[in-house]
């Protein structure tokens, strides 16, 4: 990528961390308008924050996929590199269809009382998905060494 600095190993690491914050606020916001129905504000923001927060995801995805098959991989960086992207597959279709399912509900006029804390309860399985697939993560860059140079004076 010519925009990125010849140090950087990708443009995954510099959009990974949008989808973690984006996707925390929508659920935060989420959950302040169904303790505080009127605070309309929340709902409004929560209803940005899920589609912005999904696409984010799937911009992650995509170039964690690419950025895997490009980097150097340690033979037992391969298991763990497998678990991410099953994780961050499955956090990216959980928080797309969120997202859908949200932007549905704050189009319609009415909806079942259900419906909004059922929502709540899927975008909660869906942090800990993401937890768990920024934990693989954390484990391919610090534990396994993926994507990091190691400096010229250490070898």
């Amino acid at each position: 990528m010519p925009f990125l600095p010849s140090w950087a190993p990708g443009v995954h690491p510099a959009l990974v961390h949008f989808p973690i914050a984006l996707l925390i606020a929508a659920v935060v916001a989420d959950a302040c308008a169904l303790l505080f129905p009127r605070l309309t504000s929340s709902s409004a923001a929560a209803s940005f924050l899920y589609p912005v927060g999904a696409l984010s995801a799937v911009a992650a995805y995509l170039t964690g996929r690419q950025s895997a098959a490009t980097a150097l991989l340690p033979g037992m960086a391969h298991p763990i590199v497998q678990d991410h992207w099953n994780l961050a597959l499955a956090t990216t279709l959980c928080f797309s269809t969120i997202a859908v399912l949200r932007l549905v509900v704050s189009w319609r006029k009415s909806t079942s009382a259900w419906i909004r804390p059922a929502l709540m309860i899927c975008a909660l399985f869906g942090l800990v998905l993401l937890f768990y697939t920024g934990e693989q993560g954390a484990r391919l860059v610090y534990e396994q060494g993926v994507g990091v140079r190691v400096p010229a004076t250490r070898r």
